[in-house]
């Protein structure tokens, strides 16, 4: 059966620098509309006072949670429709596409009942207060077992990258992202006849930007493009395919996890200062999304473009796209933290009027933005690792970030410093974190290539 597919790309063959980068910069777009979710609902809910800021903050890990598992699946589907690509075999890749979409759905429907029935306890647990959990649960009780929707666009879209199309799933994040942001404002102060629904409103708009992104998707998906099937294939290829995808995804779904574990350790130290600095920290993490946009984008291009190689066995494509890619990010990066720093007070003023919220705010966006390019190395070796098909040491490296590095030193250097020595030992993790990454990529290439190609 012949696979009607018109915006296949062969990543194995041309210029580096000049693929990524094509690449690269329809995904800025798209993440930025994608990660605009939380920021948009921070910025809105923020107007609604202190409480519901500090309510949604409570929300983060746990939502978090839910895109770290479809990140971490994403992951598992790209490497490996990726690696039949770069073979040659298309139907091996419909077929894998098919079966890993569906399989990443049913594990994000158990994980949100799960959540559903638990999220008291975990919110309580990360140090929130019994008053503050009504408030939570408004938004958590829209957004939690809509859910499966958010990881069903996540690895749709990881098809269309596994097959080097990166302009769709820009677009539709772009588009979702702005549905989202126009819904926001009606749906959580109200409009005519429509009531004001406070924080409920700001999960339905989310909601409702999602069911239009999926719609569109599987269209695209199913009927226009054939990349997936609507039935599922024979049992054999079920098992098959499954097993490759969760031998990737699971351990990629941990590693990815591990963030907003460390963010609930970490939302939980912070609480520890008072909710004013919960309400800080929650739009310092919100922040964080948006400048770290671009590493973001670029660690969704890398992998299919390592993966596509992979299979076509040309390894030292593989090196120098590593290069390239920590080369700029630690550049980008460095520019990114100037014009932070010098907006802080402008960046506090938008998000609150409350002078002890503002000047938390200040504080983590001088000290943890300075270590988001060793930031962006991670990330990047982390992709990189699970697209060369080492989702294991992705996952012990992303362990010995979070807990051996960064919640450590941010504890630590918090009892000696207050609050600011929260912020620094988790930029001082980073960077520590960094030099480890990127040795253990260089060790995974080498395990790939000839030994006598060099990876600076």
């Amino acid at each position: 059966m012949s696979i009607a597919v018109k915006s296949r790309q062969s990543l194995t063959s041309g210029p580096i620098g000049t693929i990524l980068t094509q690449m690269t910069l329809p995904m800025i777009l798209g993440m930025i509309m994608m990660f605009s979710f939380n920021l948009v609902d921070t910025f809105f809910i923020s107007l609604l006072g202190t409480e519901a800021l500090s309510a949604i903050s409570f929300t983060f890990p746990l939502t978090f949670t839910v895109m770290s598992l479809a990140i971490g699946l994403s992951i598992g589907t790209s490497a490996v429709v990726a690696k039949y690509i770069g073979r040659g075999d298309e139907e091996r890749a419909k077929e894998a596409s098919t079966v890993t979409n569906y399989v990443a759905i049913l594990l994000a429907i158990v994980i949100a009942v799960i959540g559903y029935f638990t999220m008291d306890q975990i919110f309580l647990a990360m140090g929130a207060s019994v008053e503050l959990l009504p408030t939570i649960r408004e938004y958590m009780d829209i957004w939690l077992p809509t859910s499966p929707l958010l990881v069903a666009i996540i690895c749709a879209n990881s098809v269309l990258r596994a097959n080097g199309d990166t302009r769709t799933p820009s677009l539709l994040m772009a588009a979702a992202g702005l549905i989202n942001a126009a819904l926001d404002p009606i749906l959580i102060f109200g409009l005519g006849p429509i009531p004001a629904m406070g924080v409920q409103g700001a999960a339905l708009a989310t909601t409702l930007s999602w069911v239009a992104g999926v719609v569109f998707l599987f269209y695209f998906l199913l009927i226009r493009h054939q990349l997936v099937s609507p039935t599922l294939p024979s049992r054999a290829v079920l098992l098959t395919s499954s097993r490759e995808m969760l031998r990737i995804g699971i351990p990629a779904s941990g590693a990815n996890m591990m963030t907003p574990l460390a963010a609930a350790v970490m939302t939980a130290i912070v609480a520890s200062y008072g909710e004013e600095a919960v309400a800080a920290f929650g739009v310092g993490s919100r922040l964080e999304s948006i400048a770290c946009i671009v590493i973001l984008a670029l660690s969704s291009t890398l992998p299919p473009f390592i993966s596509q190689n992979l299979g076509a066995e040309k390894p030292e494509r593989i090196a120098e796209a590593c290069r390239l890619s920590i080369r700029f990010v630690l550049l980008w990066q460095l520019l990114i933290y100037a014009v932070l720093a010098i907006t802080a007070p402008i960046i506090s003023w938008l998000f609150t009027r409350e002078e002890s919220v503002a000047n938390i705010i200040q504080t983590f966006i001088w000290i943890m933005p300075l270590s988001y390019g060793m930031q962006g190395v991670i990330i990047l070796c982390n992709s990189a690792l699970n697209a060369m098909h080492h989702p294991m040491s992705a996952l012990y490296l992303s362990a010995a970030r979070f807990f051996i590095f960064y919640v450590p030193l941010a504890w630590l250097l918090g009892n000696w410093l207050g609050l600011p020595g929260v912020f620094a030992g988790a930029a001082l993790g980073n960077l520590l974190m960094a030099w480890i990454s990127w040795s253990a990529v260089k060790r995974a290439i080498h395990h790939e290539a000839d030994p006598a190609i060099q990876i600076d």
